[in-house]
């Protein structure tokens, strides 16, 4: 029987080639600008109907506060992506790295906030205790996987960023309003991924 990791990572792996399909890059509006690197961790969770957890940022953060996002957040000296989505969500939420099985890095791309942003897509249990910091989480959530993925609930859309018009994303469950860069990334995942192909 093929579990749900076993499929993940195949379907990730034979869709490396999908490159920048559904993220806004905005390498162009941070030319000369020295980019910070940074990752977040997607964590799909393991049942017959998989989830992925996300939080809202507190009103108080200095950049995007209130979004909703993915655990993640800039490199430390000497981590790698994978480590820093880890750490990451360790800090956030409490998830034990150990239970987390990395499936891979997803397409790297630039914010317009100058960040070098990998997504690290993982997989934990479906129990995993979740404890929040408040000092970085408002609230958290899991949306199902099949919700995210499926791009009839994806909605363009058009707003100003740094004095530009800028087409985005913006999906939401249950009154969460997930858009910009976080949405950005599901779109990206929704071209690479079928929940059909994933559960049974």
């Amino acid at each position: 029987m093929t579990t749900l990791f076993d499929r993940l990572q195949r379907y990730f792996d034979d869709t490396q080639h999908m490159g920048m399909a559904g993220i806004r890059d905005d390498s162009e509006f941070v030319v000369g600008k020295t980019l910070r690197d940074a990752a977040v961790l997607i964590a799909v969770t393991e049942r017959a109907e998989p989830g992925v957890l996300l939080t809202h940022r507190p009103e108080t953060m200095a950049s995007h506060p209130g979004q909703v996002s993915f655990p993640g957040g800039k490199l430390e000296p000497g981590e790698n992506v994978i480590e820093a989505a880890l750490r990451e969500a360790q800090e956030e939420l409490a998830i034990d790295p150990a239970q987390v099985r990395i499936i891979g890095e997803a397409t790297t791309f630039v914010t317009g906030s100058g960040f070098r942003l990998t997504p690290v897509l993982g997989l934990v249990p479906g129990d995993v205790e979740i404890r929040p910091d408040p000092r970085e989480v408002a609230d958290w959530f899991e949306a199902p996987l099949r919700h995210l993925l499926d791009q009839d609930n994806h909605k363009p859309k058009i707003g100003m960023f740094n004095g530009n018009k800028r087409p985005y994303v913006e999906i939401d469950w249950e009154g969460h309003r997930i858009w910009g860069i976080t949405a950005g990334i599901i779109a990206h995942l929704s071209h690479r991924l079928s929940i059909d192909r994933l559960v049974d």
